[in-house]
């Protein structure tokens, strides 16, 4: 079965927005994951189609309520669906690319927006939905992230990539940053290509690649570094 994400959105028009592009959307085209969008306000029992209302306890914004949410997870999502259900949260777990990899390999994905001020605790607990982050800032809502958490999962997909050796080698795939690149033309503005990369070596290429990984990673990602040390530690 293909790799299936349903998302729950008051903005159905967002999407599939840049997932329909280049990588991503030549396997949307090709089958090779799928994408549907449900419309938030289908679910709303009045005539106005509201879905949020005042914060309980006072205070600054309005609150996507549980019923109609509730509503919406059920009427969009089989009550067996084996997919996990996502709640894109800047509180959340941050999003990982182990958990990239986990999901890509899965069936797929149901992804609820949050919007307002947030969603009623109720509902997170009642369907389930486990609360996930791209990142520590705040966003309009969770569209951008849900479309950002799915660019790094389906590229992952069998197919859509091409050569699945180039993702092996990125950034987060060894715990290390990835290593600079470089290409033609040989000079650029004074600047020329390390000796290295064009010495037909390819185990001093090797070498040098991972000394520049590991040397990029201790200077921009400490907390990184610290991981990749672990094991060595043990």
């Amino acid at each position: 079965m293909a790799f299936k994400a349903t998302v729950l959105t008051l903005y159905p028009e967002m999407f599939p927005g840049p997932l329909g592009q280049s990588l991503a959307g030549r396997g949307l085209e090709r089958g090779l994951w799928a994408l549907e969008t449900s419309q938030i306000r289908d679910f709303a029992t009045d005539k106005h189609r509201s879905v949020d209302d005042t914060p309980a306890g006072g205070g600054a914004g309005m609150v996507l309520r549980a019923d109609i949410l509730a509503k919406a997870i059920d009427g969009s999502v089989p009550a067996d669906d084996p997919r996990p259900k996502l709640l894109m949260s800047p509180r959340g777990k941050p999003f990982t690319q182990a958990m990239a990899h986990d999901l890509a390999e899965g069936p797929g994905a149901v992804i609820v927006c949050g919007r307002f001020e947030g969603v009623d605790q109720r509902v997170i607990d009642a369907r389930n939905l486990t609360e996930v982050s791209i990142g520590d800032y705040i966003l309009s809502g969770g569209e951008i992230a849900a479309i950002t958490m799915l660019d790094a999962v389906v590229r992952l997909i069998p197919g859509v990539m091409g050569n699945m050796e180039s993702a092996e080698t990125e950034s987060f795939e060894t715990g290390l940053l990835e290593h600079p690149h470089y290409t033609r033309p040989a000079e650029f503005e004074g600047r020329t290509i390390p000796d290295v990369l064009t010495s037909g070596n390819h185990r001093k290429i090797a070498e040098w690649r991972q000394e520049q990984a590991e040397q990029l990673t201790r200077e921009r990602r400490p907390d990184l570094w610290e991981r990749y040390l672990l094991p060595e530690k043990d």
